[in-house]
């Protein structure tokens, strides 16, 4: 089913709906369509263009989230779905300060790995074991979750995501 972005009333991305949700709150009168795709719903009586992105028409106050919140989903969004060590595809995650040397379950201490690197890591530290991390890892900005929720990203949704969270996830 197709989706689409819906944006708050001042155009930062809120969450992806369902396309006949987008719909539903256009006919409302809550939502206005900024982006279309050519297709359209039709009515006995009415015809209405399917948007791929829609603006609430009046602002909707969220809870400021700094960061994405941490998720096997939304690290490997951030990660590309690479390892972080070699860079072939990712299948686990991995600690870099492993838990059992007391590292933390945050953003800056898990990185997507491969499972032959995960292996050979086990409960060491990368240099430990002639490893080194690709890039750092950092916690990304919450519109990644957005991202990572979302799967395969429409072009048109870029210019709305901003940053570098509009890699394809």
């Amino acid at each position: 089913m197709a989706r689409s972005l819906l944006l708050n009333a001042s155009f930062e991305p809120l969450c992806v709906v369902s396309s006949r949700r987008a719909v539903v709150l256009v006919l409302k009168e809550k939502a206005e369509i900024v982006h279309r795709n050519g297709a359209e719903f039709r009515s006995e009586r009415r015809s209405v263009p399917v948007p791929t992105v829609v603006r609430l028409v009046h602002f909707v106050r969220v809870p400021f989230r700094a960061t994405a919140p941490l998720s096997r989903r939304a690290v490997f969004a951030r990660d590309g779905h690479r390892c972080q060590y070699c860079g072939i595809a990712a299948e686990n995650l991995d600690h870099v300060l492993p838990r059992s040397r007391g590292g933390a379950h945050t953003w800056e201490n898990v990185v997507a790995s491969c499972r032959s690197c995960n292996a050979r890591k086990e409960a060491r530290l990368p240099n430990e074991c002639g490893m080194v991390l690709r890039r750092p890892p950092v916690a990304p900005h919450a519109t990644t979750s957005l991202i990572a929720s979302a799967g395969p990203i429409d072009p048109v949704w870029h210019k709305y995501l901003g940053r570098s969270e509009a890699v394809s996830a």
